[in-house]
């Protein structure tokens, strides 16, 4: 059975908005004076790129005593957990359905996920383990965000512990019968969709449709509401988790009372340690109110391993195979101890943002003051200053520059999958840290942006904002080529 899914997003040629023909660029009054800390964008924790670039570096003020536990935790990310039972305790309990077998699988050296068919011309591949699917029926459900489909949950498991998964590239499907089945094997197809800049430029962007085919566990349904999401950097983590909430709060304007168009919120969240509702601040929809749940909310969905957040294996209630299948619990009836995903957290709360380089020419200057002159900071908030920390004493009181403002801001039809989470619209989406955006495909390999994957470039990126940054993106439109340009430049140093 193969049932097709469109992620439909219109996209619309440039409509020119009155006065963006007359953007006063000569003007200086918004544009902050060059700091010096800029070139540093974890304050004291930024580290070198050299000899490599990678986002698996431990903060430069990390003391020494420090380090070997956040290498042993390191290691625990980028282990590869297996089927249980077996005689490796340690590391058994995958599954029985996943999305990867170790943390690191999609956020490859700490920064962002690939996505299949990235290049043109356009093509349509299963996706690979660092995108996954978000599914949810409509309405709302306080503790999850959004409403659990019947048969799938909240997210789509492409993988599994069945032998026939294992071998389906060699064998057909009726040569093998599963025991556990994958929720569903899923690929992507890109739509081209062709953008004119009024000098006559041409961009070609993309739109992705998702394809599901041999659902395991009964019919995905019409009314689905479908959310692609590609995996994001981690870097910096533990200074976001540092920002006072008090700052993020000042930067909200949920009534637009300022009248810039730009009318951020706060979403409001499920934390499952206190039982109770608080702000969200992590995830691509602000849909995490710690890091600690982020961590121990990936390891039970993405690569099924229990813990004592969550202590459930992702098999829904109606997977009667999936439930029937051994786990590797310990004496706590959970598959990842405490301890062990303590160390992990630690290792991603150490994780530093990487030192700017090559940012202080003109055109990069220039950019600069682009960015402010078209209010691209009206959203993505340049700095912070973190809070004290006695536990983790070196990531508090530090200037860090991750430029963004870590509210929901409604970004338009063009970027909506009609999926709520929590407050979170279908069109709300937390403003992404443009900090080590430049060195994405040097860490990773990866050039991919957005959501979804679905941008190339800083400047695909630009052009599918909608919603409240309409204003923005049209001043960018209107920019004469070399002028956009030195933006573009100004946001890779970041």
């Amino acid at each position: 059975m193969r049932i097709i899914l469109l992620i439909s997003l219109s996209f619309s040629a440039c409509i020119t908005l009155p006065g963006c023909n007359d953007l006063d660029l000569s003007s200086s009054n918004k544009i902050p004076t060059y700091d010096s800390a800029e070139a540093l964008p974890g304050g004291e924790t930024s580290v070198s790129s050299r000899p490599f670039p990678s986002l698996e570096k431990p903060a430069n003020n990390l003391a020494n005593d420090l380090k070997p536990m956040f290498h042993a935790g390191k290691a625990l990310a980028r282990q590869p957990w297996i089927k249980a039972p077996t005689v490796t305790k340690a590391r058994d309990g995958l599954g029985p359905i996943y999305n990867a077998r170790t943390c690191m699988a999609c956020h490859i050296k700490g920064g962002k996920g690939h996505i299949s068919g990235a290049s043109i011309p356009l093509s349509s591949e299963l996706l690979n383990m660092s995108t996954l699917i978000r599914v949810s029926i409509a309405g709302k459900d306080q503790t999850k965000g959004a409403v659990p489909h019947t048969y799938y949950g909240d997210q789509i498991q492409a993988q599994s512990i069945s032998l026939a998964h294992q071998l389906r590239h060699s064998q057909t499907d009726k040569n093998l019968a599963h025991n556990v089945a994958p929720e569903a094997y899923a690929q992507i197809n890109w739509t081209e969709v062709p953008f004119s800049y009024p000098d006559g430029s041409i961009v070609r962007l993309r739109k992705p449709n998702v394809e599901f085919n041999n659902l395991g566990y009964g019919p995905i349904g019409k009314n689905t509401l479908i959310g692609l999401r590609l995996a994001p950097s981690i870097n910096g983590m533990g200074l976001i988790e540092l920002i006072p909430q008090s700052d993020i709060d000042a930067l909200a304007d949920e009534n637009d009372s300022d009248s810039n168009g730009v009318s951020g919120r706060v979403n409001q969240v499920w934390d499952v340690q206190l039982k109770q509702t608080r702000p969200g601040r992590f995830g691509l929809k602000s849909n995490k109110p710690t890091l600690t749940m982020t961590v121990a909310a990936a390891f039970a969905n993405d690569l099924g391993i229990s813990n004592t957040l969550f202590p459930s294996q992702p098999c829904t209630s109606l997977q009667v195979s999936c439930n029937e299948q051994l786990n590797g619990d310990d004496q706590n009836g959970v598959e990842l101890s405490s301890k062990l995903l303590s160390m992990v957290i630690d290792f991603n709360r150490n994780l530093a943002p990487l030192k700017r380089k090559n940012f202080t020419s003109k055109n990069n200057q220039a950019g600069r003051e682009l960015f402010y002159k078209i209010e691209c900071s009206a959203c993505h908030n340049p700095s912070f200053v973190t809070s004290k920390s006695e536990k983790n004493a070196h990531l508090g009181n530090q200037k860090i520059w991750p430029y963004s403002d870590f509210l929901l801001h409604d970004m338009g039809p063009k970027l909506s999958d009609n999926r709520p989470d929590f407050l979170a619209s279908g069109s709300e989406w937390r403003t992404p840290p443009l900090w080590g955006i430049g060195v994405m495909k040097a860490v990773s390999g990866s050039t991919s942006l957005l959501h979804d994957g679905r941008a190339n470039t800083v400047e695909e990126a630009i052009l599918w904002h909608g919603g409240e940054a309409e204003k923005v993106t049209q001043s960018f439109i209107n920019l004469p080529i070399e002028k956009r340009q030195q933006l573009m430049l100004f946001v890779n140093s970041l």
